[in-house]
């Protein structure tokens, strides 16, 4: 039985109940960069490279192969190098936003950790409390 408890105050930890948020959060905002690159960035960056679409850009191994009537008999065999730049893209952009998110998160934090903080004692303060509290004795 103790297992089954242990179980369930693990799994209602705030900890890991933040930690699924993050997680759909996460592919959610994954989805959003994903949608800009391929909507926004890559035109762009196709314009700007005479129209070229990283897509389709790939090296041929061997060419497909196909019979008199036009079936495939062998696939296209290719290094889709395209594909590979476009997920690099969408990679570094996808870490670039979290980066100004968690910068922007730690900023608030630090101002927040400044204002609830206690100004520490002088010096000062410090002797002629120790002093008073000797005289005490």
């Amino acid at each position: 039985m103790s297992f089954i408890k242990e179980f369930k105050d693990f799994a209602m930890k705030g900890n890991l109940i933040d930690m699924a948020v993050a997680f759909v959060m996460g592919a959610a905002f994954g989805k959003i960069v994903t949608g800009f690159i391929d909507g926004l960035v890559m035109p762009i960056v196709g314009k700007i490279t005479a129209g070229v679409d990283f897509q389709s850009l790939k090296i041929i191994l061997s060419e497909a192969q196909y019979d008199s009537s036009g079936k495939l008999l062998v696939a296209e065999a290719s290094i889709k190098y395209g594909a590979f730049i476009t997920v690099l893209i969408d990679f570094l952009l996808v870490a670039f936003f979290m980066f100004l998110v968690i910068k922007a998160m730690n900023k608030m934090k630090r101002k927040e950790a400044a204002i609830a903080a206690p100004p520490q004692p002088t010096k000062e303060e410090i002797l002629l409390t120790e002093i008073r509290d000797l005289l005490k004795k």
